[in-house]
């Protein structure tokens, strides 16, 4: 049976002749002498796919009675552990602490949690709810409810119960039913109907939302986007848009939001390396086309740039300019297609 976790425009795959006793031997080697070997975590972890990872991370822990991502936190430091620990994380696991992550401290990351429970199948979702609540002991709807509000917590609320149909049928009558719900729910009334925005974009199906999309242009002369924009606002409008986004080009939506991160002032590590690791196995490959098509230049050469600029670091700071480059380098193999 397939995995969930794995789509057919991932850039990483199965390592053919994978052997988890001799990549774990390895590994043990490259952290255990004297200086870490870098390269060597890197070509190893990079070049093989999660479900391998985790065989290799079994097969550590009873040749050496340790577990990898123990041994990898006591070695490593920065954005490179980070990376590497995130390799042997299982997918449910890794999207809960980015959950986790983006709910604990002063404030919530609404982009983030934006971002992870609108582009996940309902059936990831699910196995996302189960591991939150094996590491954490509390539900993922709990602590979503202590850390937002108002029709934007509903909609989460909504999103994490993994309820979104997944057929791939449509219906043309629900969806001129739906268009005509959502037209009343807002443009056609004073005041709007938050709750009815909520059932149809997190439940249906998005091949059934792109016709309702399609049907709800019909109606109203206006394109979904314009009319979410005009009826809402704040953390639920966003949500909505991103809905609408990943309806039309999950894989743009990325894009978009990679392009944000590597922009600006300082770059976004924590959306970088989360869309990079989960999406690897994915849909990355398209996740590029996407890049080079909206930006005019590839997300390899966005990284590369942004992450290792060619000026040096002041202040001493010479340590953090390695752990960039480390981190460009564990982002660049990911983005490679390993066949």
């Amino acid at each position: 049976m397939a995995s969930i976790w794995v789509g057919h425009r991932g850039t990483i795959r199965d390592y053919p002749d994978f052997s988890p006793s001799v990549d774990a031997e390895a590994i043990r080697k490259a952290i255990r002498g004297i200086g870490t070997d870098e390269k060597m975590l890197i070509s190893i972890l990079t070049e093989r796919s999660n479900a391998q990872r985790q065989l290799i991370v079994k097969e550590y822990q009873a040749a050496y009675g340790k577990e990898l991502k123990d041994d990898l936190k006591g070695d490593l430091s920065g954005h490179f552990e980070h990376l590497m620990v995130a390799l042997v994380t299982p997918p449910a696991v890794f999207d809960a602490k980015q959950l986790k992550k983006s709910m604990k401290g002063a404030g919530t990351n609404e982009d983030a949690l934006t971002e992870i429970l609108t582009t996940r199948t309902s059936r990831q979702m699910k196995e996302i709810s189960q591991a939150y609540y094996t590491v954490y002991k509390k539900s993922l709807g709990d602590d979503i409810s202590s850390e937002t509000s108002g029709d934007f917590r509903k909609a989460l609320l909504t999103l994490a119960d993994g309820r979104r149909d997944e057929s791939l049928k449509v219906d043309e009558h629900l969806a001129k039913k739906d268009a005509q719900i959502l037209y009343k729910a807002g443009e056609n009334r004073w005041g709007t109907d938050e709750d009815k925005f909520t059932e149809i974009l997190c439940l249906r199906s998005f091949p059934q939302l792109k016709l309702t999309f399609d049907e709800y242009r019909n109606i109203s002369q206006k394109d979904i986007v314009d009319s979410i924009k005009g009826e809402l606002s704040g953390h639920f409008e966003d949500l909505l848009l991103a809905i609408v986004h990943c309806v039309r080009n999950t894989p743009a939506f990325l894009a978009e939001r990679l392009h944000r991160a590597l922009k600006g002032a300082g770059t976004d590590e924590f959306t970088l390396n989360r869309i990079m690791v989960s999406r690897s196995e994915i849909d990355l490959l398209d996740i590029r086309i996407e890049f080079k098509k909206h930006y005019g230049y590839s997300l390899y050469s966005a990284i590369k740039t942004f992450l290792c600029p060619l000026t040096p670091f002041s202040g001493g700071d010479w340590w953090k300019g390695e752990d960039k480059e480390e981190q460009s380098r564990i982002l660049l193999e990911t983005m490679k297609s390993h066949s």
